[in-house]
């Protein structure tokens, strides 16, 4: 068992929720399976991600009587240039998907959020972050985020080893990539957690996630005021992403 605190350091921030009208200034096919979406607009001046792992909702066909909302992640956002980037897992279907698809430069977008931030302090004296492609973008940006003399390890699965990516950071950063999910949680049940206070963060499949809490928080013993598991889709299931407790 490591020693964490018992108390959480986790800030919750909660912010107005705003709906923007975005322009689509830039796309770029950064993988196979990625694509980095630019967007532009007036409204950004005030677009407030306090946290890596914020998500708005991208809404298509707002003016339907039941729009499609799904969750993304802010990859990167500049209030003085008015931008934002989000970068699209191309692996999956439904209606957001076919417009990443097909989307090109002078398209309108459509967001809201995000709703909060959950603010993860920095100072940890190690972090250890496991995840699916679909938490790629959120990886990225907390390691461009940390500072030098961070410790982390970072476990990435990814299917398609061409959708494997260079994390670029001042931290002290090991990276080990996965093929499978089965890779993934069999690291996770091998892995002696380091001493002293640590943070652990998982986003992936619901099914993948249950498992990883239940290996770091049942059978290692880790404080569960210290990590951060987090559902971002589930097989055969549209529009889901859940806080796994």
């Amino acid at each position: 068992m490591t020693d964490n605190t018992s108390t959480s350091r986790v800030q919750l921030v909660m912010h107005e929720i705003k709906r923007r009208t975005l322009d689509v200034v830039n796309v770029e096919q950064i993988s196979p399976g990625f694509k980095r979406i630019t967007f532009k607009s007036e409204s950004l001046a005030d677009f407030i991600s306090a946290s890596f792992d914020d998500h708005i909702k991208f809404i298509v066909n707002p003016q339907a009587d039941q729009p499609v909302m799904r969750d993304y992640t802010p990859r990167f956002y500049d209030n003085a240039k008015q931008e934002l980037v989000i970068e699209f897992a191309m692996h999956g279907e439904g209606p957001v998907n076919e417009w990443a698809e097909n989307v090109k430069a002078g398209d309108k977008a459509y967001i809201a959020g995000p709703r909060g931030s959950r603010v993860i302090p920095m100072d940890y004296q190690w972090q250890l972050m496991l995840g699916d492609e679909t938490a790629f973008p959120a990886i990225s940006r907390r390691l461009e985020e940390l500072p030098a003399g961070a410790r982390v390890t970072v476990v990435a699965l990814a299917q398609d080893a061409g959708d494997r990516r260079e994390f670029p950071t001042q931290a002290e950063a090991e990276i080990i990539w996965v093929e499978n999910a089965q890779q993934l949680t069999d690291w996770a049940s091998q892995h002696q957690l380091a001493a002293g206070e640590g943070f652990v963060w998982c986003a992936a499949e619901a099914s993948i996630i249950k498992a990883l809490r239940n290996i770091f928080v049942e059978e290692k013993g880790h404080d569960a005021n210290a990590l951060r598991t987090s559902a971002y889709w589930k097989k055969r299931t549209a529009a889901f992403h859940e806080e796994v407790q």
